[in-house]
This record gives C-alpha cells, structure tokens and sequence, in this order.
C-alpha cells in the first residue's frame, strides 16, 4: 500500500504544477506573441527604403529651401509610396495612384475646410465631424480599390492635423508639394524596374487590366459593414477624447480618432484586438524614446534624418511585429509634428497617451460587439428552444 501512495502522489503534484502552468504558460505565449515574435521577411527592406526616400527627399528638399511650413503637406502625401509594396509594377503604379490621388483630396480638402473656418482653423468638434465623415468614406474608398494597407487611419490623421493646423500656408504651395511628393513616390515605385533582375512587366494593356476592379455582392456588403464600424469607432473615439480634453486640458483629440480605427484592420477578432494592445504599448515606449530625442533638442536637418530613419524601420516591421513597429510610429508622427509647429514636446507626449488610451479602448470595444451581440443571440435563442 506504501508503494501506490509514494508513487501516487508525485503523479498528483505534477499535475497540479502543469495547470498551475497552464494559464502562465498561454499568459507567457500571448506576450511574446504580442511583443516580440517576428514575422517572415517578404523583401521588407526594399518597401522600407521606397517609402523612406519618398519622405526624406521632400523634406530634406523643404529644409533646405527653408520652407518647413509646408512639411506636413509633403509628409502625408509620402503616405503614397508605402502601398502596392510586394506587387508587380503594374499593379503598383494602380495602387499608388489611386492612393496618392485620394491622399490629395483629403490634403486639399483639410486645407480648404480650415480656410473656411473662423479664426483660419477647424475647431475641435468640426474636427471629430469632419474626420469621422473622412473615416467612413476613405475606408469605403480603399476597400473598393482593393488598396493593401486597408482601411483609413493615413487619411484620418491627414485630414485632422492639417485642418487643426493653426498657419496654414498659400494653397498652391501646398498643393503642389503634395502632388509633386505624391509623383515622386510614384517614380520611386517605378525605379526598380531599370535593373533588368527587378523588372516585372508593364505595358498600358496590363495597366488598364489592373485598374478593373470588380467585387462581388458578399464583398460589397461586407466592404459597407466594416464601414460603419470606421465611422462609430471614430465619432465615438472623437467624442470621448474631445470631452475629456476640455474637461482635463488636454487637445490632439484626433490621435484618439487614429488610435480607435487600427484594431479594425486584421483577419479576426483575436487579431484586431491584439492590435489595439499593441498599438497601446508600442506607443508607451515610443514616447520614452521620443522624450530622450526632444530632450537633445536636435536642429531641423537632424529631425529630418531621424523621420527617414523611423520611416524605414516601420516598414521594415509594420507587416511582420505590429508592436515593435509602434515604438517607433510615436517618434515618427511626433518628431514631424514638431519640426512644422513650436509645441511644448511634454504637452505633445502626454497628449498622445492619454488619446491612444481613449481611442485602442474604444476601438477594440468596437471589434468586440458583433461578438458579444452575436453570443447574446444565440443564447436568447438557445433558451427559447
């Protein structure tokens, strides 16, 4: 009898350890899920380097001709060069186009709309209208066109940082920057075709076959559907952030709006949620990484090369570690809002937290209601039965 029990109780132990590793052992995936596994490379580093050069040309082009009042024009029309990144050139040049003339009319409707405005600027509710309705439409846009990234957070941020912006510059000056930017990131696209190993086909039949576009009716309804959750995300996101803001003292109420839209973008709900986590704690150590560079106080020429240098990592990482491609999104976004705008870079860290917080929050609450609604259904109908 002394045998079983001796042998016994191990066996008992052993199984109690295993489920009290269990859960810390799923915990302990999950992070390094989220933090630290890395995708495989899909020639990253060409895509980084397209979409880096398409940013740090014109803005090493403005520094030298002392026109950083037209920076953040030329910075969200670089916004052009980072789609199409895998595909044949024909393909490419289709989905640049499109996405650069879509960037375009956001710039150029963010402009006019705080041109229009009292005071020469869009106020912090006109903003959460004009950016939800910017959010709604531009996701209906790209998903029509098929565009990879998906979805509308480049447009969204377009449109509110330049309709808050408080000096806006002549028109035709930043109209021409942002498609002389825009026509840039398209030869940049086209570049690699002069070496013969790189060199996919391109003849104008082929083009007009890519232009052609044709979803069918699931597609569409789907498209529509996701569209309404850009525009509740937003609206909600927007509201939330504006109401803290003037009750806190706080602004940038857009970030909240930018912050919300990113869980909706991924393949399921696990995912997109993943990626409001991700989106949260890359933006944390992205600020401490900001707030060493703001605390050097680098020259303008400086600033620039750090943008071109945070443009090329988050394209080397944004397919492959959504967390590690955040980190440095922070500094990317925030070193380019300083380089156009004398801001205090305290004011600007603290602001960007606390509206990432908002808006991740509201976003994956947004991605998380058709569940729950979906469970709630098929629970009422399981007890009716």
């Amino acid at each position: 009898m002394t045998g079983p029990r001796v042998s016994g109780t191990p066996a008992r132990a052993n199984d109690g350890a295993a489920r009290q590793r269990g859960p810390l052992a799923v915990v302990g995936r999950f992070l390094h899920e989220l933090l630290f596994s890395i995708g495989p490379s899909k020639n990253d580093h060409q895509a980084a380097l397209r979409a880096a050069a398409g940013l740090f040309i014109p803005l090493l082009t403005l520094t030298i001709t002392h026109r950083l009042d037209l920076a953040i024009f030329a910075n969200f029309a670089a916004f052009t060069g980072i789609y199409g990144r895998n595909e044949p050139h024909r393909v490419r040049v289709v989905a640049q186009t499109r996405a650069g003339l879509l960037m375009i009319g956001v710039i150029l409707a963010a402009t006019i709309s705080a041109r229009l405005s009292p005071g020469g600027v869009l106020g912090p509710w006109g903003i959460v209208a004009g950016t939800t309705l910017v959010a709604w439409g531009c996701s209906v846009a790209v998903g029509y066109w098929r565009l990879r990234p998906a979805g509308s957070l480049f447009h969204i941020f377009a449109f509110a940082a330049i309709a808050s912006l408080p000096h806006q510059p002549p028109l035709l000056d930043a109209a021409v920057t942002a498609v002389a930017t825009s026509l840039l990131c398209l030869a940049i696209g086209l570049a690699s075709r002069v070496h013969p190993a790189r060199r996919t086909s391109l003849s104008w039949q082929q083009v007009r076959a890519a232009w052609r576009v044709r979803l069918g009716p699931t597609e569409r309804r789907v498209l529509w559907l996701e569209s309404i959750g850009y525009f509740v995300a937003s609206a909600v996101a927007g509201a939330a952030a504006t109401a803290v803001g003037q009750a806190l003292g706080f602004g940038h109420n857009y970030w909240a709006i930018v912050a919300a839209v990113v869980p909706l973008v991924g393949h399921s709900t696990r995912h997109r949620v993943s990626r409001g986590l991700q989106r949260v704690l890359g933006t944390v150590v992205g600020l401490a990484l900001l707030a060493g560079i703001a605390a050097l106080r680098p020259d303008p020429w400086i600033m620039v090369v750090l943008i071109g240098l945070c443009q090329f990592v988050v394209e080397m990482l944004i397919a492959r570690q959504y967390f590690l491609a955040q980190v440095f999104v922070a500094p990317l976004a925030l070193l380019s809002t300083l380089l156009v705008a004398h801001t205090d870079p305290g004011a600007l860290l603290h602001d960007r937290f606390i509206d990432t917080a908002i808006g991740s929050g509201v976003g994956v609450l947004v991605v998380l209601a058709p569940l729950v609604w979906f469970r709630v259904q098929m629970m009422r109908t399981r007890n009716a039965v």
